[in-house]
C-alpha cells in the first residue's frame, strides 16, 4: 500500500497535466498590429498587448501557463529582442497564468500592489468561495506600484494607471502615449456584460468610474485593446457604458418601488440588450450581472 499510494498520486497528477495540455493543444496565437509599436495577441484568455521596438518587448498579460511556448513563438516572429517586462492588468489566471514562465525567461513581472498581495495570499474561487494556494514566488510581481508607473520604452512613454475598484480591486490600464493605444484589461470588454468580481473587491459603480477614466485618457482617435474581444474606439466604450447605465437605472427604479430581486429580474431590465451581451451562463450571464447590480444598489 505504501508503494501504491505514491504511484496513484503521480498518475492523478499526470492525468491533470495531460488534461490541461489537451485543453490548450488546439489554441492558435493570432498577432494583430494595432498602431505604432503596439500589437495584440489573441489565444485563450485575456488579450495580450505588446510593445515591440529596439528597446525590447513589453508584454501586457500572459494568458495561461501551457500557452507560453506558443506565445513566445508568436512574439519571436515579431521581434528578436527578449520580453523585458510583463504588466498584469489584474489578478485573474487567464491574465497572469504565464507569470512564472515569463519570469523564467527573464521578464520582470509588474502589477499593482493589490495584485501581488492577492496572488501571494491566494485568490478565492469565484465558483466555490474557497481560497486556493498562493502563487509560487516566481509567479509574483517583482515590481509593484500604488497609483501609476511610467516606462520610457521603444520611443514612447508607457503609462500604467490604477483604476477605481472595478472588475477587481487591482485593475490597471496601460496607455501607450505615442502609439495612442490603451490596453484596458477586463475593465472593458466587447464580448459580454461586464464581470464584477466582488470576491476580489470589484464593484459596478467602480466599473462605471473606470470607464470614465478611460474615456478621458488619450483622445477620440485612441484605439482600445479590451481584456476580451475586438479592438475598439472610444465610442464603443461610451455605448457599452450607456447600455449598463440604462440597465442600472431600471434596477434602481425597481428597488425604489420596493421590488425584491425575485420581482426585479422578471421585469427584464436589459431586455433589448440581453441577446447581444448576456453570456449563456456563468459570471457574464444576465442573471448574474443584474443580481450584482441589484445587490450593490440595495446595500448602499
Amino acid at each position: 500500500m505504501k508503494t501504491i499510494l505514491p504511484l496513484l498520486l503521480i498518475s492523478i497528477s499526470t492525468l491533470c497535466l495531460l488534461g490541461q495540455a489537451d485543453r490548450f493543444s488546439s489554441v492558435e496565437i493570432k498577432a494583430t498590429p494595432i498602431a505604432g509599436s503596439v500589437y495584440m495577441l489573441e489565444g485563450s484568455g485575456g488579450n495580450i498587448g505588446l510593445s515591440i521596438g529596439e528597446d525590447g518587448v513589453i508584454m501586457i498579460d500572459d494568458q495561461f501557463a501551457p500557452l507560453t511556448p506558443k506565445i513566445m513563438a508568436a512574439i519571436g516572429k515579431l521581434s528578436g529582442h527578449p520580453v523585458s517586462y510583463v504588466i498584469n492588468t489584474h489578478l485573474h489566471g487567464d491574465h497572469t497564468g504565464g507569470n512564472e514562465n515569463m519570469a523564467n525567461f527573464g521578464a520582470v513581472i509588474v502589477a499593482h500592489d493589490q495584485v501581488r498581495k492577492r496572488l501571494l495570499n491566494g485568490t478565492m474561487s469565484r465558483t466555490t468561495g474557497k481560497y486556493g494556494p498562493g502563487a509560487p514566488e516566481g509567479g509574483l510581481p517583482g515590481l509593484t506600484f500604488s497609483d501609476r508607473l511610467s516606462f520610457h520604452f521603444n520611443g514612447e512613454e508607457v503609462q500604467v494607471i490604477k483604476m477605481p475598484d472595478a472588475h477587481t480591486d487591482g485593475d490597471s490600464i496601460v496607455y501607450f502615449t505615442k502609439s495612442n493605444v490603451i490596453h484596458t484589461g477586463d475593465v472593458f470588454r466587447t464580448t459580454t456584460y461586464t464581470v464584477v468580481d466582488t470576491r476580489h473587491g470589484g464593484s459596478f459603480a467602480g466599473t462605471l468610474q473606470a470607464l470614465e477614466v478611460i474615456l478621458k485618457t488619450g483622445d477620440e482617435n485612441t484605439l482600445l485593446v479590451p481584456g476580451h474581444g475586438k479592438v475598439s474606439s472610444k465610442q464603443d466604450v461610451r455605448d457599452w457604458r450607456d447600455m449598463m447605465v440604462t440597465i442600472s437605472k431600471r434596477i434602481q427604479a425597481s428597488i425604489d418601488a420596493g421590488n425584491s430581486l425575485e420581482e426585479t429580474l422578471p421585469k427584464q431590465p436589459g431586455k433589448e440588450f440581453d441577446d447581444r451581451w448576456s453570456a449563456p451562463s456563468g459570471f457574464a450571464s444576465k442573471e448574474v450581472f443584474m443580481t450584482t447590480i441589484y445587490n450593490e444598489i440595495s446595500n448602499r
